[in-house]
């Protein structure tokens, strides 16, 4: 499982890196992620390593690169 929500963790940062900030629906599909559940495991990395910050918007979130 590490594996798997590290691989998904430098696609997200891939995306953001390549877009710029973005919400959590423009994210997912940038990233080619799934569902939700494996966006959210895979922030949490980047998080916990200081790569991204989150913005919380009114309805959703906003992922964008330190």
């Amino acid at each position: 499982m590490n594996e798997k929500v590290g691989t998904m963790a430098g696609q997200i940062w891939a995306a953001l890196n390549e877009n710029g900030a973005l919400n959590q629906k423009d994210l997912k599909k940038a990233a080619k992620i799934r569902c939700d559940k494996d966006l959210f495991l895979a922030l949490g990395w980047l998080l916990r390593e200081g790569k991204v910050s989150i913005n919380d918007e009114a309805k959703d979130i906003l992922v964008a690169l330190n």
